[in-house]
């Protein structure tokens, strides 16, 4: 089993300031910031990537009015739980942005990375009553695995982030009813293949839903088979590596990737 440490991107030391467990963050955080804005998921400034920092109660945040492809790892912002700034930083927090995000890493010790997009294929299917279906595999990688929270406005009310924890559940990846996507993560190398998966899912299920054509649901079982067989750390005799692939084998070529599309970001 490919150890932790190798799934992150490696750079030059950390500042002296910052402990190399968190600077290891900060790099790897800003990837995916950069990596999200080149598939075309930002919404303007809008929208968040937390992580929270290695062995502490604080996070990570993108600073508020920066484009993700302007993040690096330095730029980043740590708060507290109430979105609070607990470091120096000239660079302001959208603290209401935070209130979805806080509910998440509070209420879960898993929930090390939260994910919350609005990309247009996330926020069509938070519009369906039916919500995601399991029609394609990428759907039923998540079959048993989603939770829905309606709609209460802006995400503005500290009281919402109880409904917020109470409705995800256990669950990896919630939809914002008339609003988005958001998945968890334990890294962030989870957080970005979920989202990715979810999002691709999204997108299959609204263009076979535009052809006007009878669905195709699979047979019974088939679901729960690829969804035991995707994201999953437990040990799985099905794969020579003894575990699913999905949510970390993918993390150093996508950080390959963002060295080509958007270098600068680990500085």
């Amino acid at each position: 089993m490919t150890p932790l440490t190798d799934l992150h991107a490696t750079r030059g030391p950390a500042p002296t300031h910052i402990s190399p467990e968190e600077w290891q963050a900060r790099i790897d955080l800003a990837a995916c910031y950069r990596l999200v804005a080149h598939h075309g998921w930002t919404d303007l400034i809008y929208t968040h990537i937390s992580l929270r920092v290695p062995g502490t109660a604080h996070y990570l945040i993108n600073p508020f009015g920066w484009s993700f492809d302007e993040i690096t790892a330095s730029s980043l912002v740590k708060i507290d739980s109430d979105g609070n700034k607990v470091d120096d930083s000239p660079h302001d927090v959208h603290r209401a942005g935070f209130v979805i995000h806080s509910a998440i890493h509070t209420a879960r010790d898993d929930a090390h990375c939260v994910l919350h997009l609005h990309t247009r294929a996330g926020m069509a299917i938070s519009m369906l009553k039916c919500g995601l279906l399991p029609l394609s595999q990428h759907a039923m990688m998540f079959h048993g695995k989603v939770a829905y929270h309606e709609s209460e406005g802006l995400a503005v009310n500290l009281q919402e982030r109880e409904r917020l924890a109470s409705d995800l559940g256990n669950h990896m990846v919630m939809v914002l009813r008339n609003h988005g996507t958001l998945v968890v993560g334990y890294t962030v190398a989870e957080a970005f293949s979920s989202m990715w998966h979810l999002e691709k899912a999204c997108q299959a299920q609204l263009d076979a839903m535009a052809c006007g054509q009878e669905l195709n649901f699979p047979p019974d079982g088939v679901a729960e088979q690829i969804s035991r067989l995707g994201f999953n750390k437990a040990a799985l005799r099905e794969y020579p590596a003894g575990r699913s692939p999905l949510g970390w084998k993918e993390w150093p070529a996508m950080l390959r990737l963002a060295d080509k599309v958007s270098p600068g970001y680990a500085v």
